[in-house]
């Protein structure tokens, strides 16, 4: 499993905790688990961006309002 812990990229959201970790995750396939996340019900906090040189990165909220990452690597990213 890969991932790790990074400051919190936007607001806090209701009822979150402005100290909680945001769990981020290695996916295969950014736009499709995206897409797939959106579909069940998560709404889009912040829109897919790149980290130079190292990832694609997009952060959603769950239908329980709890903020989750995921990330393609991809050394291209720009």
């Amino acid at each position: 499993m890969m991932g790790g812990l990074l400051r919190r990229p936007g607001s806090v959201q209701p009822f979150q905790a402005p100290n909680a970790f945001v769990v981020t995750l290695l996916v295969s396939s950014l736009d499709e688990t995206k897409d797939r996340a959106l579909g069940a019900g998560a709404k889009l906090a912040m829109d897919k961006f790149a980290i130079p040189g190292l990832d694609w990165t997009a952060y959603l909220i769950d239908t329980e309002l709890n903020i989750f990452g995921l990330f393609q690597e991809d050394a291209a990213a720009a």
